[in-house]
């Protein structure tokens, strides 16, 4: 049901306990290739503070966090349906509404979900101008690692770029980047970057 191998049943027990089990920051339980791009760990102290700031990690067990939130390890995907709820990204859709509008603020939404994530939140109307979805060309593990290098560039950033436009030039720095306006209202930038 969870779509996970049987290699990994000793992950998947730990479900079961999950009221009970150790917490740390999710930005130490999360792991993968796009975690291992965005190295936390390695920030510099300013750097640091903006990534807690700056970066929501949309859940498919707890919605939205922020990388110091303190969760528990965990094993679920949101491409899952589960007995009772239904698709995860449908479920949530409701709940996050408000508060990823909220964290959002005045700034860019820099979006660098995959589209199995991206199905849980749509920017509304009023946000969408200055939405801006990464668009990584190429293999799944690729555009992963990228989406992570582009989240450390944008932490590494003292000033946040405020228009897609300057997120382009931003990035241009680091990676092979272009761009495309919205193809109609409520529709997001278009940013395809490519690691250099």
């Amino acid at each position: 049901m969870l779509g996970v191998p049987p290699t990994l049943s000793a992950e998947i027990a730990r479900n079961l306990t999950l009221r009970q089990s150790p917490t740390a920051p999710a930005g130490e339980i999360y792991q993968g290739v796009l975690y291992d791009a965005l190295d936390l760990a390695s920030l510099d102290p300013a750097s640091r503070r903006r990534a807690t700031r700056r970066l929501v990690v949309v859940s498919a067990l707890f919605g939205a966090l922020r990388v110091n939130d303190r969760i528990p390890a965990y094993r679920l995907a949101m491409d899952v349906a589960l007995p009772g709820t239904g698709p995860l990204a449908r479920f949530w859709r409701e709940p996050l509404a408000a508060p990823l509008a909220e964290a959002a603020g005045s700034g860019l939404i820099v979006d660098t979900r995959s589209s199995t994530y991206a199905a849980a939140w749509t920017p509304p109307a009023d946000l969408a101008r200055r939405w801006v979805h990464i668009r990584v060309p190429g293999a799944t593990h690729m555009a992963k690692h990228t989406r992570g290098l582009v989240a450390r560039e944008l932490c590494l950033m003292a000033g946040a770029p405020r228009t897609p436009r300057a997120l382009h030039d931003a990035l241009a720095w680091s990676f092979r980047v272009s761009h495309e306006e919205p193809s109609r209202a409520g529709k997001p930038w278009l940013l395809d970057v490519t690691a250099s």
